[in-house]
């Protein structure tokens, strides 16, 4: 009998469409029966990632990533399941059972978060409170010197920290224990004591994109020695790497407007300024390098970003490598050139939105501005120098995505340096072998290069599973599949039948835990899931040999156990028995051989 919480994750299931959640993060294409992209999960440019409407599951035929909608989700949104599971119900208005997620050990991670995020919440209302409270004259002053509307300053929920010792005893008087005050970031412990984390500063709350503070950057209003920003270390709800400032106020520009592109920016105050200036679609990396979960994250928004980083050169080529994450994640990079010594929230001062819109109007493709920042170490005039630019500049130019780029990039390399084209073209030719670009890859092994038997075996479940005609008047119970797996699939489609309920594959993610060789191997049987290895004669063909195959394996396992037997059998009574026994296997195999009992 099904528990209360396995009850209403089918219910939620039922309720919750999985074309209509992944549409809102992916664009998908129909053909046939299935929805197809270019997978979230590893970059590609054929889409290989197929959504199964009317059995309610993904795969993807590249990298073999696949789950239900509740997976999705948190996969997408970079949440747990509790917390996934928690955003689908509130979609479907669903209220969730008081009981049974997990064991006492997630109970209590989830009352930790969950502790967390309240803390954190009521810090953020507390120090709004404090810039409204006629004491934080010196933020006020900060905020009207950036040239901050009033509107801004409710928009990103800017507040103040007056000192260093009022938010402790907020929100101890509020009943959090010491621990979970600490553990939430707002709050560090320093000799015993318990001091505000941002004491004195001006106050960015940092909010996901489920809505919820989950950290805070803060701005020193005095010069200090160490940063002018300070952002809350990282926490059981917070990691620099794994988010975006500004990223809930971009997924709700999604709900109003396509989002043709996403301008990455360093801080915060270039955030809030281009956002002011009309640029909603910004996002900030917060001062760090550009992590591979940060790239997912602006993907599933646009295709096409914008680094605006600050306008010195050194700064901007410090990032190249970040800028290489985005492109390996899939993601159409361009860099704007800012006016050296200006950031975007300069430029926008001095030369308004219509200056920054020119900015943006010049961005250099990511190839352009290698070059660009290459040519910028080397003096042309000097020999020595312009061979270093030319060797570096072909190291570059290798990585074009078409033989056409590369030609004309070789034309202004022409220009720059004085060398022909050939010799530019017969050195790029000469060493194309060598630095040869890799070609993209799933990251796990697509090819099947199990035994025969397991290959089979695969086979028959996958064409029960998803209905194949060849299959319907067959018992999957009378086939001896070989896999455990295998085992269990079989038993629940036989279940179902019994009751005459419909096969969804998608509830057998609820079977199997996830980075285990189980699910590995229920991973490869939905690699048949696009039905056109089940359609056909050839595909008849082969289950039908498949079945042979099985039948003749298990036959063949029980002739060798009584062959083993008989050599250890001294007594003549069941020596005759077991003979009779393997006679009649013999017979059998000699059937199944035949095809008469298949």
């Amino acid at each position: 009998m099904a528990t209360p919480l396995q009850e209403f994750l089918i219910t939620l299931k039922e309720k919750t469409n999985i074309v209509d959640i992944a549409g809102g993060y992916i664009s998908l294409e129909r053909r046939g029966q299935n929805y197809w992209a270019c997978c979230p999960f590893h970059h590609e440019k054929t889409p290989s990632f197929a959504i199964n409407g009317a059995d309610q599951f993904y795969h993807c035929f590249g990298c073999g990533e696949s789950g239900d909608v509740i997976k999705f989700v948190c996969a997408m949104e970079n949440i747990e399941f509790i917390d996934g599971v928690k955003l689908l119900a509130e979609r479907a208005n669903l209220t969730l059972p008081e009981t049974g997620f997990d064991s006492q050990k997630t109970v209590e991670a989830k009352r930790k978060r969950d502790e967390i995020l309240k803390i954190l919440n009521d810090t953020a209302h507390f120090y709004l409170n404090n810039l409204n409270s006629g004491k934080a004259d010196e933020h006020i002053n900060y905020i009207l010197k950036r040239g901050i509307s009033s509107a801004m300053v409710r928009n990103f929920g800017i507040g103040a920290s007056l000192n260093f010792n009022d938010l402790p005893k907020y929100l101890t008087s509020k009943g959090y224990s010491r621990q979970d005050i600490i553990d939430s970031g707002a709050v560090n412990e320093v000799d015993g004591r318990l001091t505000d984390a941002q004491g004195g500063r001006l106050i960015i709350p940092i909010i996901s994109a489920m809505g919820e503070v989950i950290g805070f950057g803060g701005r020193a209003l005095k010069k200090v020695d160490f940063g002018k920003y300070k952002n809350t270390k990282d926490t059981e709800v917070f990691n620099k790497r794994k988010t975006l400032y500004n990223l809930n106020l971009l997924k709700k520009l999604r709900k109003t407007q396509t989002i043709s592109s996403v301008i990455v920016v360093e801080g915060y105050m270039d955030t809030i300024s281009l956002y002011q200036a009309g640029f909603k679609n910004v996002v900030a990396s917060m001062g760090t390098s550009l992590t591979q979960e940060q790239a997912r994250l602006i993907k599933r928004y646009s295709d096409n970003v914008y680094i605006s980083y600050d306008g010195d050169g050194a700064g901007q080529k410090a990032n190249l490598r970040g800028l290489e994450i985005l492109k390996d994640n899939g993601l159409n990079v361009k860099v704007v050139p800012l006016p050296e010594g200006l950031d975007p929230d300069d430029v926008i001062k001095q030369f308004g939105a219509e200056g920054y819109q020119k900015c943006l109007d010049a961005a250099l493709p990511l190839i352009e501005y290698k070059l660009a920042s290459a040519k910028r170490q080397y003096d042309l005039t000097k020999t020595e120098d312009k061979l270093k630019y030319v060797s570096d500049a072909m190291a570059i130019i290798r990585t074009a995505d078409s033989a056409a780029e590369q030609e004309e990039l070789l034309k202004r390399l022409r220009e720059q340096t004085g060398i022909t084209y050939e010799s530019l073209k017969r050195d790029l030719n000469s060493s194309a072998t060598e630095a040869e670009k890799p070609a993209e890859a799933p990251r796990r092994e697509r090819s099947d290069k199990s035994p025969v038997t397991l290959r089979a075996s695969r086979f028959v479940i996958a064409a029960f599973l998803f209905g194949a005609k060849f299959a319907e008047d067959k018992d999957v119970s009378q086939i001896p599949v070989f896999n455990g797996v295998h085992l269990i699939i079989a038993k629940y489609i036989r279940s179902k039948k019994l009751m005459e309920e419909r096969v969804r594959p998608s509830e057998l993610f609820e079977f199997f835990d996830e980075k285990t060789e189980e699910y590995e191997e229920l991973v490869k049987i939905l690699d048949y899931s696009d039905g056109v290895k089940l359609q056909g004669e050839v595909a008849e063909k082969y289950f039908y040999d498949c079945v042979k195959t099985l039948k003749l394996n298990a036959v063949d396992l029980k002739i060798n156990e009584i062959n083993k037997a008989l050599q250890a059998e001294a007594n003549p009574e069941k020596r005759q028995m077991l003979a009779g026994e393997l006679q009649n296997l013999l017979i059998q195999k000699k059937n199944i051989k035949s095809g008469e009992q298949i």
